[in-house]
């Protein structure tokens, strides 16, 4: 069995699902990146513990693109803004996914994992719409 380690080093900790890889997502709580999980099993995502804790990921080098999960409220999208801005000089692209209600959560228990890929599709850049929500993969 792997073991599972931090992605990033304090105080931007978090819980990391899948490998390491060059695109990735990240937000805050398991809860809402378990939920991502299920609608993109392939894709590589970090939980952060907290919004601060969001705000301060450090990502792995060989990152070009961060899709950020965003709660609506405050704190998320702060956390979000912070995130962006800091690593926007590392030249990585940043992405922000918006759910339809509080957050993926909510959204994933109201619609269901196939609702949630496809309102997902929308916001995805093509080659990774193909790469992490196609259902054939399913």
């Amino acid at each position: 069995m792997r073991r599972v380690e931090p992605w990033a080093l304090s105080p931007g900790n978090g819980v990391r699902f899948g490998p390491q890889d060059d695109v990735m997502a990240a937000g805050e709580g398991v809860e809402t990146m378990l939920s991502l999980r299920m609608a993109m099993p392939t894709m590589s995502m970090i939980a952060a513990s907290s919004a601060a804790h969001l705000a301060a990921l450090n990502p792995p080098l060989r990152l070009r693109r961060l899709y950020i999960a965003v709660d609506r409220d405050a704190a998320g999208r702060n956390a979000a803004a912070r995130l962006a801005e800091r690593l926007s000089a590392r030249s990585i692209e940043i992405i922000q996914l918006k759910p339809q209600r509080k957050d993926f959560n909510d959204d994933l228990v109201a619609d269901g994992p196939d609702m949630l890929r496809v309102r997902l599709a929308d916001q995805f850049i093509a080659d990774d719409r193909q790469r992490f929500l196609s259902v054939s993969g399913r």
